[in-house]
């Protein structure tokens, strides 16, 4: 999957935005998602080698800042039924576990 220099943008910004309205730091969702700070930053720069991971991602916030009782601020590229698409595995994204290392 190939994004445009717009949804980069976009997808990086609504990750920012929903982890502001989730009131979390990139250092407590790495402990909560047992991984490291270094690999959270690269999922959130869209870095990461799996693309897996930004739907895991994607899907914690998501979840954290309805805990909150917010409204997420939806995901314009990161959207639809993971499930379906050929180049995700929707069982490891339901997982909820990152990828090993930081890459």
């Amino acid at each position: 999957m190939t994004l445009s220099k717009e949804q980069i943008k976009a997808t990086k910004s609504e990750f920012a935005e929903n982890l502001a309205l989730a009131d979390l730091t990139i250092v407590e969702v790495a402990k909560e998602l047992n991984t490291s700070q270094v690999k959270i930053e690269r999922i959130f720069n869209l870095k990461q080698r799996s693309l897996n991971d930004g739907w895991i991602l994607r899907n914690y916030l998501l979840r954290k800042v309805t805990e909150v009782g917010k409204t997420p601020v939806p995901f314009t590229a990161l959207s639809g039924d993971y499930h379906g698409y050929w180049f995700l595995d929707g069982e490891e994204i339901d997982s909820g576990i990152l990828s090993k290392g930081n890459h």
